[in-house]
């Protein structure tokens, strides 16, 4: 090597790139200065609509901890702890994260299964594979998921939401199970109506002061002023009903959960479902808040994921629930005009001053006003325009939508989304192949010199044409067609409108090719795309040819070929059957 030459190994990263690279990536995922760029300009709107923001967070918070077999004050640490690192260390200027009703559906089955004591084990787990994700740069895969399956899932989750509040709203222990429907139908079946009178009339009062406030005036809290009321008729009335009990009076200093290797074994599939849960429900949050503000930066997907793992790991550490980004929180904090994460952030901090502060007066809130809210805000999550509109769209986004829903109401959230996926990329898949086509055409004008051309070409040579897509789903359909062509000598593959091939696609080619000059028929390709030679070439299409110079770029030139064969054997077939013999004559044909 000469002097002065740069140090480069071919087919290997240079140590220093992978480093630079690196750095850059880091660098990208973690806090900088720009995210609090205009802060001089709104910190006071940005505090007000943390105010907001923590009214509305608050019922929700203690509902979905309570909901989730935990407890109120777990989910009150997790809005705060989780709420603070996620505004900090996350993607997003708008997210709010906390305990969320998608999470508190996964969770019961965690809690049934191996007890709550666990649960913040989970958490730190799953927070840990959702940073992993965002490390190795997995942020931009929702993208891909359609939009009938973010529906039916937000559309199942209210359902599911609201049928979780039938034992809190009946005042009556929930019947044993995981599903929350089974858990619901069974637990009306054991409830004491004569009990149930009081408990139910909270609930009506709430939902009636939810739905009205707003109508008198928009910028009213109705959720907290729902519970206060509620709670206020409960102590006046002297009323037996359950309430939410003891609060800590500050936050539980963290801790790391001891646990032994089987026990974490057996909860990774768990950790697992959450960690996926977690990530889906904040990147979707994101980007509705993206949608609500365009004028601010995009969320970046990676750090989110980052930011939220960090979050959940925190959260776990002091004795909290795993946390995603909240749409509804999310979207109160686009309304109220927040510009940076200080609003996100003084949104926590306020909740730990309710813990400090208001404990004794939070614990005397009957559980049957958290009831209420989550009911309201689950009959919110569903969007019957929206499922209509969707549903209208056509028979595809009606199934996907549908199957989301249903799957996530009668199975659990994660295996709803990948149930839609799946159903949606086959019936995109279905479409395509609906959509590609084989053609047997005439040939251009240009190309026929005289009608004797246009005769040859019709009684001996075949052009077909394959638009659209050449692959796995489809492949069948063209072998069939081409395997049953017999009445001619040449056939004239124009491959210039494939859009798509695939190994398979590939593959078929090489078995039509090979199939038809078995039986004596000349196959001819015509318009090869650049794109695809490769997998032409490595599945043996062109092996298939009879001859390497049967591939053409210009139908003209494919057809002159074509004449010339059917010529050439017409002259030998003749001369056979005269008992003659003809010499050999020059050619490229084998």
């Amino acid at each position: 090597m000469s002097a002065g030459a740069p140090d480069i190994t071919f087919g290997q990263a240079h140590p220093g790139a992978l480093l630079v690279a690196a750095r850059r990536r880091l660098i990208a995922l973690a806090p900088h200065r720009d995210d609090y760029t205009g802060l001089s300009r709104s910190w006071r709107r940005d505090l007000l609509a943390g105010l907001t923001v923590a009214i509305v967070a608050l019922p929700l918070a203690l509902g979905f901890g309570v909901s989730s077999g935990l407890g109120a004050a777990a989910g009150l640490v997790t809005a705060v702890v989780a709420g603070a690192v996620a505004a900090v260390l996350g993607g997003s200027h708008l997210q709010v994260s906390g305990p969320t009703g998608a999470m508190t559906v996964v969770l019961l089955p965690v809690v049934a299964r191996f007890g709550p004591e666990l649960v913040p084990v989970v958490a730190i787990m799953a927070g840990g594979i959702v940073v992993l994700a965002g490390v190795l740069g997995l942020g931009r895969l929702v993208a891909y998921i359609p939009w009938p399956v973010v529906e039916g899932f937000t559309v199942g989750i209210g359902v599911v939401i609201a049928l979780q509040q039938v034992p809190l709203a009946l005042d009556t222990p929930a019947a044993p199970g995981t599903n929350a429907a089974a858990v619901a139908l069974k637990t009306l079946g054991s409830v004491d109506w004569s009990a149930a009178v009081a408990p139910l009339a909270l609930v009506a009062l709430a939902i009636a002061l939810m739905v009205a406030l707003p109508r008198l005036r928009r910028g009213l809290p109705a959720s907290l002023v729902a519970v206060v009321a509620a709670t206020l008729v409960a102590e006046l009335a002297h009323l037996d009903v359950d309430r939410i009990g003891t609060l800590p009076a500050s936050l539980p200093a963290p801790h790391l959960p001891v646990v032994d290797l089987q026990t974490t074994s057996a909860l990774f599939s768990s950790a697992l479902a959450v960690a996926a849960l977690a990530a889906l429900e904040s990147l979707l949050s994101a980007r509705v808040a993206d949608g609500m503000a365009d004028d601010l930066p995009r969320t970046k997907p990676n750090r989110e994921l980052v930011g939220q793992g960090l979050a959940n790991v925190a959260s776990g550490l002091f004795g909290g629930l795993p946390a995603t980004g909240a749409i509804a929180r999310t979207a109160v904090n686009v309304r109220s005009e927040a510009r940076t994460r200080v609003a996100a952030l003084s949104h926590a901090v306020m909740l730990a001053a309710v813990v400090y502060l208001a404990a004794p007066l939070v614990g005397r809130i009957p559980l049957a006003a958290l009831a209420a809210v989550l009911l309201v805000t689950a009959a919110r999550m569903v969007d019957v325009s929206t499922a209509v509109a969707i549903c209208r769209s056509g028979r595809s986004g009606a199934a996907v939508f549908l199957t989301t829903l249903v799957v996530t109401v009668a199975f659990d959230l994660v295996l709803a989304v990948e149930v839609g996926v799946a159903v949606a990329a086959v019936l995109a898949l279905r479409a395509v192949a609906r959509a590609s086509g084989l053609h047997r055409e005439d040939a251009p004008d240009e190309v026929l010199r005289a009608d004797d051309e246009r005769a040859l070409l019709h009684e001996h040579i075949a052009v077909y044409r394959i638009d659209g897509a050449l692959f796995f789903a489809d492949v069948r359909r063209f072998l069939d067609e081409l395997t049953q062509v017999s009445d001619v000598r040449v056939v004239v593959l124009r491959l210039s409108s494939v859009s798509m091939l695939d190994t398979s696609g590939a593959y078929a080619l090489a078995q039509i090719v090979a199939d038809l000059q078995h039986r004596g028929i000349v196959v001819l390709l015509k318009g090869l795309r650049p794109q695809h030679r490769r997998v032409v070439e490595s599945v043996g299409v062109l092996d298939a040819l009879a001859h390497e110079k049967h591939l053409f770029d210009d139908l003209g030139t494919a057809l002159e070929h074509a004449r010339s064969h059917v010529r050439r054997e017409g002259a030998t077939m003749g001369a056979a059957a005269h008992g003659g013999r003809t010499h050999p004559t020059t050619s490229e044909e084998p």
